[in-house]
């Protein structure tokens, strides 16, 4: 860890109040995709929801997401190059001006040498800024208008999972004023996501669902060629302080084993309709019990709601 690191961990935690940190399965947690696709949701509801308008609605949304891979975040060039997070090649960007650059000319080829290391290097900051600069910025009006439509669209048939789970990540990180890895600096709590899909369509995800306010490029993991283990392990590195608390939550098994070697609690997100462990129904409180479980009780577990 370097001292600016060192810096920003202790400012984090300088007022005694633990920092939960809160690692995020993607599909079938924080959104629904992969089970409308394949008829899983509505399938749990024995028959009151309509399968095929669920199929119908998860492949607008597959549709859209590589559409803006591809136009927009360089997929059709990163595609067979994926990396496990946005900075993992930064030791090879050596900080050109990128402004005029011309990514469609630059020869970029797999990257086996240091060349193409440093061109892909380019395209990740490339993709970063352009995440940041969030999804009205990166497409027009129109299209905004139609992903709009279909995000309320999808809450509606979902019962409001993607809004609920986007309040309970709204009610953990007040974010009125940016601070150190985008949570306000009264709540302090951090969101960091480790999915199993690929790192580009998985940003897009994110901002085509909402999320991208709570979840900086800088904590979204990709975990499809190194496991979820070694993503909790880099997290832990991260942010290795006495105060720091970690919880994962997520819908499989990896998650649920790479918790239990780090000694995390794990919440395991069910689709069943009558469960209390979906969206809605998990909250900041239901998670509370399970930090207090391992880590024990703080005035911070009391005062969620």
């Amino acid at each position: 860890m370097n001292a600016n690191t060192s810096q920003k961990l202790e400012a984090l935690a300088s007022d005694g109040v633990p920092v939960n940190v809160y690692i995020w399965d993607m599909d079938e947690t924080l959104i629904l995709l992969r089970s409308l696709l394949n008829g899983t949701y509505a399938e749990s509801f024995n028959g009151s929801k309509d399968v095929k308008r669920g199929v119908e609605i998860g492949e607008k949304w597959e549709k859209h997401i590589l559409k803006i891979c591809d136009d927009c975040f360089f997929y059709e060039q990163v595609e067979d190059c994926n990396e496990p997070f946005i900075d993992s090649l930064k030791e090879y960007d050596d900080g050109k001006d990128l402004s005029r650059y011309d990514f469609k000319q630059d020869e970029f080829a797999s990257p086996t040498d240091d060349l193409n290391k440093r061109k892909l290097a380019y395209r990740h900051r490339a993709v970063a800024e352009r995440y940041e600069k969030g999804l009205a910025r990166i497409v027009d009006s129109g299209t905004m208008s139609v992903l709009d439509e279909l995000y309320e669209v999808t809450d509606g048939y979902t019962d409001r999972w993607l809004s609920s789970a986007r309040a309970f990540l709204e009610q953990c990180s007040n974010v009125k004023e940016a601070s150190v890895d985008g949570t306000d600096r009264s709540s302090q709590d951090i969101h960091i996501l480790v999915t199993s899909g690929a790192l580009i369509p998985s940003l897009v995800k994110c901002l085509l669902f909402r999320l991208d306010t709570f979840l900086r490029h800088e904590n979204v993991y990709s975990s499809i060629d190194v496991g979820k283990l070694q993503c909790f392990k880099w997290i832990k590195e991260r942010y290795n302080h006495p105060k720091f608390r970690f919880c994962a939550i997520g819908d499989g098994w990896e998650e649920c084993a790479a918790a239990q070697t780090m000694q995390w609690p794990f919440v395991k997100i069910d689709l069943q309709p009558d469960s209390s462990y979906r969206f809605p129904g998990v909250t900041p409180k239901t998670v509370s019990y399970y930090f207090a479980a391992v880590y024990g009780n703080s005035d911070a577990d009391t005062n969620k709601e």
